[in-house]
């Protein structure tokens, strides 16, 4: 073996050992970030110890992820369920959640949903098991990414207006037979705190049980498949996605289409092509793993046709 290839060979190994580095420390920082907005959004400690839910003025405010209103320690209103409990009533819409969901969507994007949303951390660590995974044909699951749609127009928007009476009163649909989420952070923990409401429990908890179970062992071998095929908030932000003020790129220029970036993305995206789309949630992993950093992120406008073939 010559001295130029044994060099080249330790450049190589050199260059992949500081590559793992970063991905290591990006998945520590992101960790860290989650740990902290879920600590942030339910830091009402007390509530869990007594099993009661914080009623303080900050309940009056919408967090930007999906995090449930009866968690007992919730400082704020999930936009879902605060969506959900208007529309059931005569005003039928609230200019202040969209309004907020506007804001957040229009400068962060999905990047909400990969570094702040307390069940997508849930998500993540639960896919981190080591089991075999599962693959979804990618044809299926560009279909299946559409069920997150109907669920928003269905469940969260037409549910609560269509059971509703003349004075309103509409079932929040999707809180109340669908969001995994809510039963987690705040059904499960409530019981376990009153046994009135362990003996008032009846069959639509133990359904709202088995939504939870699916959606939490779908997590294991499916990385993030509540986000990609059911979350209606993820389907909110994947309309702003695109337009959003934080974006993430690829240089085109420096890409040398090693195919590294497409393994690690947790939404399998062909990340080249969909980078920019709608379903990216804006973890950065892919960016950690890029050998030639080519994959670039930050608050700045991107011209349209930029990552195009």
């Amino acid at each position: 073996m010559s001295r130029m290839h044994r060099a080249r060979l330790t450049a190589d190994a050199s260059a992949g050992t500081n590559h793992d580095k970063a991905q290591r420390r990006h998945g520590r920082f992101r960790l860290l970030i989650q740990l902290l907005a879920a600590a942030f959004f339910n830091g009402y400690a007390a509530g869990f110890l007594r099993g009661k839910i914080f009623t303080g003025k900050t309940k009056l405010l919408c967090v930007p992820v999906l995090n449930c209103y009866a968690c007992p320690g919730a400082l704020g209103s999930c936009p879902i369920g605060a969506m959900q409990a208007v529309a059931g009533t005569r005003s039928r819409f609230s200019f202040y959640v969209l309004g907020t969901l506007m804001l957040f969507g229009t400068v962060l994007g999905r990047l909400l949903c990969g570094f702040l949303c307390p069940f997508g951390l849930i998500q993540d660590l639960l896919h981190r098991i080591p089991t075999p995974k599962l693959h979804i044909p990618r044809k299926i699951d560009k279909i299946l990414r559409y069920l997150k749609y109907a669920v928003l127009v269905i469940l969260v928007l037409l549910g609560p207006v269509l059971s509703a009476g003349t004075l309103g009163g509409g079932d929040p649909w999707f809180c109340k037979y669908i969001c995994p989420a809510g039963t987690l952070e705040g059904g499960i923990p409530l019981l376990l705190k009153n046994e009135t409401l362990r003996q008032a429990a009846g069959f639509l908890f133990s359904w709202k049980c088995g939504v939870l179970l699916t959606v939490l062992l779908g997590a294991v071998f499916v990385s993030r498949c509540f986000c990609r095929y059911l979350c209606p908030l993820g389907a909110v932000y994947a309309l702003f996605n695109r337009f959003a003020l934080y974006q993430m790129q690829v240089d085109r220029a420096r890409c040398v289409g090693c195919g590294k970036c497409d393994p690690v993305c947790p939404m399998a995206l062909d990340v080249r092509k969909e980078i920019t789309g709608g379903e990216c949630i804006r973890c950065g992993k892919c960016r950690a793993v890029c050998p030639v950093g080519a994959i670039e992120s930050g608050i700045r406008q991107i011209a349209p046709n930029e990552n195009k073939e």
